[in-house]
């Protein structure tokens, strides 16, 4: 398991934290941006399912958010990982996804399977995402979930997704 570094805390995100989200996933430049409102309700909706890292003085640096699916209540599908061009490099999404997934599977046991979306050609979502099976000892599994063409709002590149586990212990 990756630990974050020493000067960050990765903790629940709450509601004061919706807006900094919505700024570090707006500054990131490559994930789709929901509006400000669904990063507040996400925080208050999520907020068991997410995570947050935080600098010693609270500010959020970088971010996890997730669900469990309604259908697979095994499943634990990763929406969105962001971190703050300041702390990029640093291990930090590594960090963020193995602290969630850690306190996850200790409040939810039967979390055994992470799920997320990378379109094709975003190298360090799936560096990322295969370095994160590898750790957890999980086989991975690839298939586009939403093809091109069913996006109604324009170009868009599909989304393939991610099966990963089960995860090791």
């Amino acid at each position: 398991m990756t630990t974050a570094p020493a000067d960050l805390l990765i903790d629940r995100p709450t509601i004061a934290d919706g807006a900094a989200l919505w700024r570090i996933a707006k500054e990131s430049g490559t994930l789709d941006l929901n509006s400000s409102y669904s990063y507040l309700l996400w925080c208050r909706d999520f907020a068991a399912t997410s995570a947050v890292a935080r600098t010693e003085s609270g500010e959020p640096v970088g971010f996890v958010t997730g669900y469990v699916r309604p259908e697979d209540p095994r499943t634990l599908l990763i929406w969105q990982v962001a971190v703050d061009a300041a702390h990029r490099g640093r291990g930090l999404a590594a960090a963020l996804l193995d602290g969630l997934t850690a306190r996850l599977v200790a409040d939810r046991p039967l979390v055994t399977v992470v799920e997320t979306t990378i379109t094709p050609g975003n190298t360090a979502s799936e560096r990322l995402f295969a370095s994160y099976a590898a750790r957890h000892d999980a086989a991975v599994s690839r298939e586009v979930l939403f093809g091109a063409e069913l996006f109604p709002d324009g170009p868009h590149d599909p989304e393939v997704i991610y099966r990963i586990g089960p995860l090791s212990r």
